[in-house]
């Protein structure tokens, strides 16, 4: 059984839980007393360079929830697909008889020149990032008001207050993100509900495998200068998952209780090199 926590008796709601940082966010949450609702699409976009996550990684967070004593439903589901994530969100809340913490934590990131990015890769980082964001609010708020209150948590990035280089896209995406978060906030205060904003720099997670190093060593050749931004002041270069999953516990938690409409950075300064 779990032990009394920081998230006793909450529900959380968490997109991309198959793995990386959704897997992280899941387990601490889970870890402190919050039953979790989560959903992945648990398998490919195209374009993306990295690997998909599959259901068996969805399965493997699933196990390593129930091995904190916490609850979890999750299902494959699509941010895009606003009817499904409504329905995702539906089957939680009655299980667990309610919502109060959402982490729109999904999202792509598609390496590529300005010059060399063609429609349908801007398209997935708009499609995935910011309106898989606003399906994710606009599914869970909803019950965040007839709770009388919440917590919502954007991850946006780095990339969402300065620039991502060779990354038009996910850094115009992540930018959007920052924006909602405020839009969000000024609206939901009335209902005590606070909305801030995640941003990471470098994360060890999946989202570095596959064909997704070659893609910038690529798209960094056309212009190596570039690559010099966003290096870390501290000692290293990336967090580790875990380390992004203290401040989304943070904000989810009472600690944060008159925070709202902030953007917390978790980059080592790398957004000030």
């Amino acid at each position: 059984m779990s032990t009394a926590g920081r998230l006793q008796g909450k529900v959380a709601f968490i997109t991309g839980v198959a793995r990386g940082q959704g897997r992280a966010h899941a387990v601490r949450l889970a870890g402190e007393g919050a039953a979790i609702i989560g959903v992945d699409l648990a398998g490919p976009i195209p374009s993306v360079p990295y690997d998909s996550p599959t259901p068996d990684d969805l399965e493997e967070t699933v196990k390593l929830v129930e091995k904190t004593g916490g609850r979890i439903i999750a299902e494959q589901g699509d941010v895009r697909d606003a009817a499904r994530l409504k329905e995702v969100v539906g089957t939680g809340v009655a299980e667990f008889g309610g919502l109060d913490i959402i982490v729109a934590n999904a999202g792509v990131c598609i390496p590529s020149t300005w010059d060399e990015t063609p429609p349908e890769v801007f398209a997935a980082h708009m499609d995935t990032n910011v309106t898989g964001v606003w399906n994710t609010v606009i599914a869970g708020a909803p019950h965040l008001v007839s709770r009388g209150g919440g917590s919502v948590i954007l991850i946006s990035s780095y990339a969402g207050k300065k620039v991502q280089p060779f990354m038009v896209g996910y850094t115009a995406s992540k930018h959007a993100v920052t924006g909602m978060t405020r839009a969000f906030a000024a609206e939901l205060g009335k209902h005590n509900i606070r909305v801030n904003s995640v941003h990471p720099g470098n994360v060890n997670t999946p989202m570095g495998s596959g064909d997704m190093i070659s893609a910038l060593e690529r798209a960094a050749s056309t212009h190596p200068t570039l690559m010099n931004m966003g290096t870390p002041f501290l000692p290293r270069f990336s967090a580790e998952a875990d380390e992004i999953s203290s401040t989304v516990l943070f904000l989810a938690s009472d600690d944060a209780g008159f925070i709202t409409a902030e953007h917390i950075s978790v980059d080592g300064g790398a957004q000030y090199f």
